[in-house]
């Protein structure tokens, strides 16, 4: 390997106390509530005394703060952080009206994700049905990439995405949890590039062969326009979906 090379690898290896530091954020957020020194320290597999040099840089910025009764929890810059992720992408002003229209229609509930990491899936938005019975996805779920028709949908390559033809359905029955199904489909952007997986999802009993052939159509539609919205192209595609 050359020098560049090696320069190049070395770069991209990051900064070790950055990677620490995320790891106490990433902790905070999974917890969903207000954590002590102790628990972060289990919660990242770091000792007391890192965490603790760690916390006092991250309260600087306001992405930590630490509470009256020593507990810490995510900070105003979280919150901020997150607006701007909305500001960026504006997958909520595009996608939610497609999502309610989908609901409006009878479809099982739509969300749309996209990758996290190279293990798990992030749930950016979610609308429930108007059925009785429903799934258990949520809005900041962290979800496995390796199963279900949404991480089927995003562990495709962008070679994957014809020139012309839309890109396949996939559907999961079972996979993710054994009592639900879920219709996918892609968004795609500028470039061809892969968004983020709009899906249909519910009890399995409300994917039948017929109500999936009911379903497709409407999904096909949602993300046409989708992605003509943020700022992909038109396609043709076959409605049929893939049986995977």
């Amino acid at each position: 390997m050359n020098d560049k090379a090696t320069n190049y690898e070395a770069n991209m290896a990051g900064v070790a106390a950055v990677d620490k530091a995320m790891r106490v954020v990433i902790a905070l957020e999974a917890a969903r509530a207000p954590l002590r020194l102790s628990e972060i320290a289990t919660a990242t597999g770091l000792y007391k005394s890192a965490v603790l040099r760690l916390l006092a840089s991250l309260e600087k910025c306001g992405l930590v703060m630490r509470r009256s009764d020593s507990a810490y929890c995510l900070g105003n810059l979280a919150f901020r952080l997150g607006r701007a992720f909305d500001a960026s992408f504006r997958f909520r002003e595009h996608l939610l009206p497609l999502m309610q229209k989908l609901v409006d229609a009878g479809a099982p509930s739509p969300s749309f994700h996209i990758v996290h990491d190279a293990q798990t899936r992030f749930c950016v938005l979610r609308l429930d049905s108007n059925h009785s019975t429903l799934d258990r996805v949520r809005e900041g779920d962290l979800l496995p990439l390796a199963a279900g028709a949404a991480g089927k949908v995003l562990r495709k390559l962008p070679s994957d995405f014809l020139a012309d033809q839309w890109p396949w359905i996939h559907q999961s029955r079972g996979e993710r949890d054994p009592s639900c199904g879920a219709l996918s489909a892609p968004i795609i952007g500028p470039g061809d590039t892969l968004l983020g997986a709009l899906s249909l999802s519910g009890p399995l009993p409300q994917f039948t062969d017929a109500s999936v052939d009911f379903m497709a159509p409407l999904l096909i539609e949602a993300c046409q326009l989708g992605s003509l919205a943020l700022g992909g192209r038109a396609r043709r595609g076959a409605l049929e979906p893939q049986a995977h």
